[in-house]
């Protein structure tokens, strides 16, 4: 069995942009200093085994989401005709946070939360042929859809929101 030698200085940036963080957040997520990340990403240290496995596994999250929301649309499209669909995505941590807590424990900042739902966009468009609208959450629109319909809060509510914005 070969050894895993880990994450080069490329790959460790490449991951971090791949994934839509600054260093500045990857410091936080990680709880190491930001010149900790810049010095991995210039190969002057290297990134702790730790530190990769909870990156790549943040990477792993996503792509799981990613497969099981187009598995998900696959089959919602073989009993409907093909349509577009909105996915709504937060402007800032603060309404990401107010809205997501239930993803909080996986992808803890939006930006992840962004990237996977652009990454949601590109394979529906690739492999599905179905066209995806990624829709930014404005709270004063929402709260008077919801006034006018007489709907409660849901994440079903946010997307019949976000579909109406289309």
């Amino acid at each position: 069995m070969a050894k895993f030698h880990g994450l080069n200085a490329f790959e460790v940036q490449y991951l971090r942009q791949s994934l839509c963080l600054t260093q500045e957040q990857v410091a936080g997520l990680t709880t190491m200093s930001v010149e900790d990340v810049i010095a991995w990403e210039n190969n002057e240290t290297e990134i702790p085994d730790p530190v990769q496995k909870q990156l790549l596994n943040i990477e792993e999250i996503i792509e799981m989401q990613v497969l099981n929301t187009c598995d998900g649309i696959e089959a919602m499209f073989k009993k409907e005709p093909k349509r577009r669909l909105a996915f709504v995505v937060y402007p800032d941590q603060a309404l990401y946070t107010q809205y997501n807590p239930q993803f909080l424990s996986s992808l803890p900042v939006t930006e992840l939360y962004t990237s996977a739902a652009w990454r949601i966009k590109n394979e529906c468009k690739l492999i599905l042929e179905v066209d995806v609208t990624l829709v930014p959450f404005d709270v004063e629109s929402y709260k008077a859809f919801r006034a006018e319909k007489q709907l409660g809060e849901s994440m079903e509510n946010r997307a019949k929101w976000a579909a109406a914005q289309l």
